[in-house]
């Protein structure tokens, strides 16, 4: 009786080092594919620093509060924070629910990265474009399927783990104490509830997503340099759903003209004006994308609610490559509706508010939350 509990346990124990193990079974750790969507090894800058080094360069205890929140420490003043901040056109590392283990994998895997390795691993006609199309893939099935790290193995383990005990405990019964089972089977349904809780809470969750276009577009350039207003390009802002993409005309209304960048030359401009003289239009990639259930109208933010385009997507006229900067989760939006005060004044969309506007004049209420209006009740989004 004895040695079957000691193999049972033992066998538990084996089950749980093997989900693990199956982990670190990967070249790359599954952390790398959010952080590749914006960093490189060894191959310069891409939206972040190149990474090449970074173990060297900064102390281990600094890395780890860095990377699960490196606002926080340019909030607190921390002056390396701060310079890569002002260095890299203010666009924040978003935050990351990495445990301090996963953080040490992702540093030893960027120490020891071998490029040579990694390069003869890969096919010779390989592009640079498809390398970048590789992590981009990389990153959605990430996301997809396995959420901020690979789970599955764990999953896997411990719902088998949940039905040997199930079955032993009724039919088998192997092990005589019924104790043992019951831990197992509370360990099982504890350990699979919270991945189920982490994974579904991460669907649909691209924060940090940036993508490769078919054409190199800088809106540093355009937004920033040449102070070119959002809505002269997506001009359905206002008044739609979708603030729409531009159409090549839209394009040609300054590239008839200007046929040459500063940055990219004619290369990138000459597909534009093929664009335009083929009539096939660019497949530009989308780079916010809420989930199919959430219903967003930008009319109802831009014109009713007078919000600014950086509330949202950052400042994008500090980007030569557009990032979602924010989460555009749920929380996120209750935590914007509960915080946003409504101008009401001269504002004809709430002038139907006639008690608020009543409250106001009298004193009775200072202001009025989006919140207060019904912007937190579920079937304003999920109708």
């Amino acid at each position: 009786m004895r040695n079957k509990i000691i193999i049972f346990f033992a066998l538990f124990i084996f089950s749980i080092f093997l989900s693990v193990s199956l982990q670190a079974q990967n070249e790359a750790p599954p952390e790398w594919a959010v952080c590749g969507a914006c960093h490189t090894i060894g191959k310069g800058k891409l939206i972040g620093p190149d990474l090449k080094g970074v173990t060297e360069r900064r102390e281990e205890t600094w890395l780890l509060s860095f990377i699960k929140s490196s606002q926080t420490m340019v909030n607190n003043g921390d002056p390396v924070a701060v310079q890569l901040f002002e260095e890299h056109n203010k666009i924040p590392m978003p935050d990351n629910n990495f445990t301090d283990e996963q953080i040490k994998g992702l540093l030893t895997y960027i120490q020891n990265y071998d490029e040579a390795a990694v390069a003869a691993a890969q096919p010779e006609s390989a592009t640079a474009e498809e390398e970048h199309a590789e992590v981009d893939q990389t990153l959605q099935m990430h996301q997809e399927t396995y959420g901020p790290g690979n789970t599955r193995p764990t999953f896997i383990v411990f719902i088998i783990l949940f039905f040997i005990a199930i079955i032993d405990l009724l039919f088998t019964k192997i092990i005589k104490a019924k104790f043992i089972h019951i831990i197992i089977i509370l360990v099982s349904i504890f350990v699979v509830g919270e991945l189920v809780y982490v994974e579904a809470k991460a669907l649909g969750r691209q924060e940090g997503y940036s993508p490769d276009q078919p054409v190199w577009f800088s809106h540093k350039v355009h937004a920033g340099q040449n102070k070119i207003d959002c809505l002269y390009c997506h001009t359905t802002a206002n008044d739609s759903k979708s603030a729409g993409i531009p159409g090549i005309n839209v394009c040609m209304n300054c590239h008839n003209v200007v046929k040459k960048g500063k940055q990219t030359g004619e290369e990138e401009i000459a597909k534009v004006i093929e664009s335009w003289n083929t009539g096939k239009p660019i497949k530009w990639v989308r780079v916010h994308n809420l989930p199919d259930h959430v219903w967003f109208s930008h009319a109802q933010h831009v014109n009713a609610g007078k919000r600014e385009c950086e509330e949202c997507h950052g400042a994008v006229e500090e980007m030569d490559r557009v990032v979602q900067a924010e989460s555009l989760g749920m929380g996120w939006c209750i935590h914007c509706h509960r915080r946003t005060e409504v101008q009401f004044e001269g504002n004809g969309f709430y002038e139907e508010y006639i008690r608020f506007h009543e409250e106001i004049k009298s004193g009775n209420r200072s202001r009025v939350t989006v919140d207060d209006i019904g912007g937190n009740n579920c079937q304003i989004c999920h109708y």
